[in-house]
């Protein structure tokens, strides 16, 4: 059996979501215009009251798959400005990180799971990882977390999605 390689473990399952996320952005606009509503009601979405709303789930789930991949391949984060106002504007940015994730070719992820990791924090000491603990335990738990929160978001204003759309075809 061959040892599963950390681009592996990484990129594809990123951009996996993220198309998976494209297509729910399609179902919530096509949701708002059968219903006859603004598609801007989706941004002001939120769980609870002291929760992210809509846009800032996909702008961390965003920031996750980027962040993860170009620290693992050794390369600077590409940097986008947060600014999203749309459903348009959102799913432009999760094809930008998609792009990006799938561009960084395989080998630049050779050795990384030895690498040392920093997160720097907006309070206290920067967090440190190797870059397998990094990506098993902090990249990827990130990162589902919001792509889960944006479609349990979707979901529950109304947007008709189940359980294969999350996961995907």
């Amino acid at each position: 059996m061959t040892p599963i390689s950390m681009h592996a473990a990484s990129a594809p399952a990123f951009a996996k979501m993220l198309s998976n996320m494209l297509t729910w952005l399609e179902a919530a606009k096509a949701h708002a215009e059968a219903k006859k509503f603004s598609t801007d009601v989706y941004l002001t979405l939120r769980l609870a009251p002291d929760m992210l709303p809509l846009p800032k789930q996909i702008q961390i789930a965003s920031d996750a798959a980027k962040g993860c991949v170009a620290r693992l391949a050794g390369q600077p984060i590409p940097s986008y400005e947060d600014n999203e106002a749309s459903l348009d504007e959102l799913a432009e940015r999760i094809r930008k990180t998609r792009d990006f994730v799938l561009s960084v070719p395989a080998q630049a992820f050779d050795g990384s799971e030895g690498r040392e990791i920093t997160i720097p924090r907006r309070s206290g000491d920067p967090l440190k990882f190797d870059g397998l603990t990094y990506l098993q335990h902090f990249a990827l738990p990130n990162f589902y977390f919001h792509a889960t929160t944006t479609y349990a978001l979707l979901r529950h204003a109304g947007v008709p999605l189940g359980k294969g759309d999350y996961l995907g075809g």
